[in-house]
């Protein structure tokens, strides 16, 4: 069952929700909602050229990574030694998002989600604290070049990961290692992926329940 929202706070039980996680149609993109949605497992997702309004997800199976479980390969521990790239934190989170909108042309995909209206509540979010970015930087001659990253949402001890890019191999991996290697030496529990990809598979990441999952959330 897909429910309505009008424009008070609130989200409806996920369990009564579609089998693909869609739960709820409506409400806006304001910091507090982004907040409570993330605060019990909901996300933004639709195609901002087909809707006027968000969709809210919030899948009973989660697929994550522990930050302590994150698979370092013996090719990417290779290329980390090489210095080739550095790695920063909320160093220009407009740069990554605004990377992750239009990296091998994904903004004029069919179905693309990361529009205009999305760019400026996470870019809010950011500003306001809530919002968090990973970059890599290409060494050259005259200054560094973003070659990858990701952002999304830090709220309490969880990240929850929005979305990542890469314009030379393996720079969105860097990004994901560098920040599970962050939070694991800041107390950090858990890395939401939202969807599986085999990327992320084989990174480390693996399914838990719903109920797993918000225990995680909700730990001080």
């Amino acid at each position: 069952m897909i429910v309505r929202l009008d424009d008070k706070l609130w989200f409806p039980d996920p369990h009564y929700g579609e089998d693909d996680g869609l739960a709820a149609v409506g409400g806006d993109l304001s910091v507090d909602r982004l907040l409570l949605a993330y605060s019990y497992g909901f996300f933004p997702w639709f195609s901002f050229r087909n809707s006027d309004e968000p969709y809210w997800y919030c899948p009973m199976k989660r697929f994550v990574i522990f930050p302590k479980e994150i698979h370092v390969s013996h090719s990417m521990q290779q290329l980390i030694k090489q210095n080739r790239y550095t790695v920063t934190i909320n160093q220009d989170f407009e740069g990554v998002i605004k990377g992750c909108a239009t990296a091998q042309n994904r903004n004029t995909e069919d179905g693309a989600w990361l529009g205009p209206d999305i760019i400026k509540a996470y870019t809010e979010l950011h500003r306001q604290g809530f919002a968090a970015s990973v970059e890599v930087w290409e060494k050259q001659e005259k200054g560094h070049r973003l070659v990858g990253g990701l952002y999304g949402v830090n709220l309490g001890r969880c990240f929850f990961g929005e979305s990542m890019f890469s314009l030379v191999p393996s720079a969105s991996k860097l990004a994901l290692i560098h920040l599970a290697r962050m939070l694991e030496v800041l107390g950090g529990l858990m890395i939401d992926c939202q969807l599986e990809t085999p990327h992320l598979r084989s990174m480390g990441g693996r399914y838990i329940s719903y109920e797993e999952y918000l225990a995680i959330v909700r730990q001080k």
